[in-house]
């Protein structure tokens, strides 16, 4: 579907590929070691006729183990029949010969063999006195004496324990066999993941590092591309709008724990401050100028984004995207994922479809009928595209947040399907939905043994435990499309995520994964009361000022002025602070503020006294640097007070680490236990 003009920031030309890209990442995997049942020699040339007694002089290669070894290490000593014998000077006529050597496992995905069938396990019969196996030959006979046929039962007990043995070493040696094509298939897909930059995991807006150690923060993108096999899907095509955009983005929480899983929803129309990038090629996944063949020029090195959440994947690709969601919400977002609508149907497909239901019929002005009748039913990768994309269905009229809700019934359905024992223990499912993040995805800092063991950490998890939060907004569009964030309720909301405070609608007794209705949910909502929590509080604060050079100033421009953030710092520096490159705060402020850390009060005055009378804040996870976010009162940096005077601040302090958040009332959430038609 067309988003129109306002879709599209900006046509650019892609330039040509030149195969050194230092912004697209390909891991770089050694080269796997040879597997057991590659490590077979070239077949021995036959021993000579030689009857020099008994030392085994025959050579092996190092680190080879042979049968008479096996044997040894599984009975204590080597088998009578298996002792070495004289070779008898004439072979017999049908001897036969040598077995190949075992064929080296394939490094395609084409050829990777039935993991399915290799789920099985042998499970050995007990093998009693009275019910003995006779022994099996295969091959040329060994010559035994003539006696054998007299051999007494102790012998006949010992030859078949041994027998129970060799076959014990078969089955593990099997299971290495399973477990090295299981590693091959790991290996082999993670060599063919389309890996891009997108990650800061330094970033300065990450809040309280030490409270997220352990966490998992994926941000998962679903992208408008119209490339390629996008073009060809009914989504329109790059006449339409050019370049790719942001059509969903969801910040998953998962906590060190793995006790809950929190979603939540950004719009992409989210109003947001013009960021400045570092320009994407999403046709390359290239940084960097991107040329003009109309011109026969580059472009700028960095540009702004536009006022919309979705512009900032569209001109900085998915560094842009991180930067703007971290400046949002302090998590520290360690995993990337972008799928667009190709991938996201073979998704859907690979998991046999996913169940959703809608209480009428689903009809949009634009893509036609979604869902013909109404109910349960189980859907497809196409349909399902249309049910989650659809923003102008006739019986919805609140635009953009009746379909986020729709994703987040969908995803919550998908999710509850993806950490199913069915998809998670058949390796074959496992491996057709891996194949969608191929050739269909950007991914930073994502294998796909981390999703097989992030899946299989979750198995146990409450359905009660996956909650779908959508960003707290006005709920209306200004002037110009976009939706303003409530930016207080947003800084709540995630410092409950961080702090793993409970969450509207979770419940703790729900201890399966059945899903259950929304008057379930109420029901079984916690018990246990928690302390009001913390209001911040404002105190006077007196510190002594430091010498500018010790201290390390950061500037962030809440204000939509270009170069402003660029002229504070050339203010600070020229005092003799230590300044890094400014940056863009997400939200506008209407006063100047210095935040800084605990413990870090004397640099803060010492910042402060060059601003005048700006507002402090204490907060956490700032370390040594104080930031300067320039809000619109913002004049210029003056004479900082000399070091060892004293300074008096109004400090604004936060509620502290761990208190629980007062969240707004009207959230809108979604339980994952909900099945309720909506």
């Amino acid at each position: 579907m067309s988003d129109g003009d306002n879709a599209t920031p900006g046509q650019h030309r892609a330039s040509e590929p030149d195969g050194d890209n230092e912004w697209l990442t390909r891991s770089s995997q050694p080269t796997p070691a040879a597997a057991p049942w590659e490590r077979a020699a070239d077949p021995l040339p036959d021993e000579p006729d030689d009857d020099s007694g008994d030392d085994d002089s025959r050579d092996v290669p190092p680190g080879a183990v042979t049968v008479a070894d096996l044997f040894a290490k599984l009975t204590g000593d080597v088998p009578a029949a298996l002792q070495r014998a004289h070779t008898p000077s004439e072979q017999p006529a049908d001897a036969g010969a040598a077995p190949p050597t075992a064929p080296t496992m394939s490094a395609y995905a084409s050829e990777i063999p039935d993991l399915d069938s290799a789920e099985q396990t042998a499970v050995l019969p007990v093998i009693s006195d009275d019910d003995r196996l006779p022994a099996l030959r295969a091959g040329t006979d060994l010559a035994l004496p003539d006696d054998a046929s007299a051999a007494p039962p102790k012998r006949r007990r010992r030859a078949a324990l041994v027998a129970g043995r060799v076959a014990a070493a078969l089955v593990a040696i099997m299971a290495l066999v399973v477990t090295g094509a299981a590693w091959q298939w790991n290996s082999t897909k993670n060599n063919n993941l389309n890996n891009v930059a997108a990650l800061d995991l330094d970033s300065r807006d990450i809040v309280d590092p030490n409270a997220q150690f352990g966490d998992e923060n994926f941000l998962i993108v679903g992208t408008d591309s119209r490339f390629g096999v996008n073009g060809e899907m009914g989504a329109g095509t790059t006449e339409d709008a050019g370049g790719t955009r942001s059509d969903t983005v969801m910040l998953v929480n998962i906590p060190a724990n793995r006790e809950r899983v929190v979603a939540v929803s950004f719009p992409r129309d989210l109003a947001i401050t013009p960021m400045e990038c570092e320009p994407w090629n999403p046709e390359t996944g290239e940084y960097g100028p991107l040329y003009d063949e109309d011109t026969g020029t580059y472009g700028p090195d960095t540009w702004y984004t536009e006022t919309k959440l979705n512009s900032a994947y569209a001109y900085g690709g998915p560094k842009c995207l991180v930067k703007v969601i971290q400046k949002i919400s302090g998590l520290s977002v360690n995993r990337f994922m972008a799928v667009d609508f190709a991938g996201f149907e073979k998704m859907v497909d690979a998991l046999g479809g996913v169940e959703v239901c809608s209480p009428t019929p689903l009809e949009d002005y634009e893509l036609g009928t979604v869902l013909a009748t109404p109910g349960r039913q189980v859907v497809n990768g196409d349909t399902a595209l249309n049910y989650v994309r659809a923003r102008q269905v006739k019986t919805e009229f609140n635009g953009d947040y009746g379909r986020i809700k729709r994703q987040q019934l969908f995803l919550s359905s998908l999710l509850r399907s993806l950490i199913s024992k069915e998809t998670f223990f058949s390796l074959k499912k496992l491996n057709n939905v891996v194949n969608t993040f191929i050739a269909d995805s950007y991914v930073d800092n994502i294998g796909t043994k981390d999703l097989v063991d992030l899946g299989q950490s979750l198995q146990g998890i409450a359905a009660g435990r996956i909650t779908f939060i959508t960003v707290p907004t006005t709920g209306y569009a200004d002037d110009y499309g976009n939706e303003q964030p409530r930016t207080d309720d947003i800084k709540a909301l995630f410092s409950a995520i961080i702090n793993d405070s409970p969450l509207p609608g979770e419940n703790d007794q729900n201890e399966t994964t059945t899903p259950v209705t929304s008057s379930e949910i109420a029901a079984m909502a916690p018990t246990t009361e928690t302390a009001a929590p913390a209001e911040p509080s404002t105190q006077m604060v007196d510190a002594v000022t430091l010498d500018a050079g010790d201290v390390s100033v950061h500037v962030s421009n809440s204000t939509g002025q270009t170069g402003l953030g660029s002229s504070a710092s050339a203010g600070f520096q020229q005092y003799g602070f230590t300044v890094d490159s400014p940056d863009d705060h997400p939200v506008a402020l209407d006063r100047t503020t210095v935040m800084y850390s605990p413990g870090n009060e004397q640099a803060a005055a010492t910042v402060a006294s060059a601003l005048g009378v700006p507002a402090v804040e204490s907060v956490t996870g700032l370390g040594d640097t104080v930031n300067v976010v320039l809000g619109s009162d913002f004049m210029s940096v003056g004479s900082p007070e000399p070091a060892g005077s004293s300074v008096s601040m109004e400090v604004t302090e936060d509620a502290g680490a761990g208190a629980a958040a007062e969240l707004p009332e009207d959230l809108t959430v979604t339980n994952g236990a909900d099945t309720t038609c909506e």
